[in-house]
């Protein structure tokens, strides 16, 4: 019997170290992530002498949606990446689109999350109406026995950045576990599945600069990105095998709006603002 076809990598080219390395390296299935909603394996890569740890979320194993099409989960995870990459933010683990051993899938690279320390003090329930100095209001949780807690996010330049990048690609799911703080300050942003939806469904934790001025810093990436996704841009080039002709163009129109209110979005208050479970 002939050997079945490998679809060839994409999100990647020649000489980009992690995401070569994802795309073009022998995979082995380790064991599955029970948490995760689609199926997700932790996998080891390995090319020309080199090895890491990975993610491989296999378009067969995506459980359907009602609001997004069938099959198309993996190829959005790969688009964040790109748009990540061209902020030059680099919020996103290296994400590819490929063979593997369940067909094509999703493989990222595995971030080991750093397990405490001030790093890792993003999100907090305090027991006040106000966040105080250094915290962002999300709104008020029900903690039990009728008590309520105010729930908040830190006033973090990198949660900043994730939440400029969550209102371009329209993040249906920004939830307080898909947060990751790595060593050396580092903070990651992962499942990226339910995002460029035409329709404005940016559901997140990361709410506290709603309606302020966008720092100046974001609005050169904004003007970058607009560029980028220009017609014959290179990431609109790259998004093309990604995404469909009107999400891209919805993407742009993100940007746009973005540039021209020169604010953090606000809810819609016609879908819910905040995942849940949150984290």
């Amino acid at each position: 019997m002939p050997a079945p076809e490998r679809i060839p990598p994409r999100g990647v080219t020649p000489g980009q170290g992690p995401a070569e390395l994802l795309a073009r390296g022998e995979l082995t299935v380790r064991g599955r992530i029970r948490e995760a909603s689609n199926a997700a394996l932790l996998c080891t890569v390995a090319y020309e002498g080199r090895q890491a740890s990975c993610v491989y979320k296999p378009v067969a194993g995506e459980r359907p949606l009602w609001d997004f099409p069938d099959g198309t989960l993996a190829g959005r995870e790969v688009a964040a990446y790109e748009v990540s990459e061209a902020t030059g933010w680099g919020l996103v683990p290296p994400t590819v689109l490929r063979d593997g051993p369940y067909g094509e899938g999703m493989v990222q690279l595995w971030i080991e999350a750093q397990a405490e320390g001030f790093d890792t003090e993003l999100l907090a329930l305090l027991d006040a109406e106000e966040p105080g100095p250094g915290w962002k209001a999300i709104g008020f949780a029900e903690v039990g026995e009728g008590r309520t807690a105010l729930l908040v996010h830190a006033d973090d330049e990198r949660l900043r950045r994730l939440a400029v990048l969550d209102a371009v690609i329209n993040n249906a799911d920004r939830k307080g576990g898909h947060l990751l703080p790595a060593p050396g300050g580092r903070l990651y942003g992962i499942d990226h599945g339910v995002a460029f939806h035409v329709e404005n469904k940016l559901r997140t934790l990361l709410w506290g600069w709603a309606g302020e001025p966008l720092p100046q810093e974001a609005l050169c990436v904004l003007k970058g990105l607009r560029d980028a996704l220009g017609e014959g841009g290179g990431l609109a080039t790259r998004l093309t095998a990604l995404i469909s002709p009107a999400e891209i163009d919805a993407t742009r129109a993100r940007v746009e709006a973005l540039l021209t209110t020169g604010l953090h979005p606000e809810p819609s208050g016609e879908w819910p603002a905040i995942p849940w479970p949150p984290v």
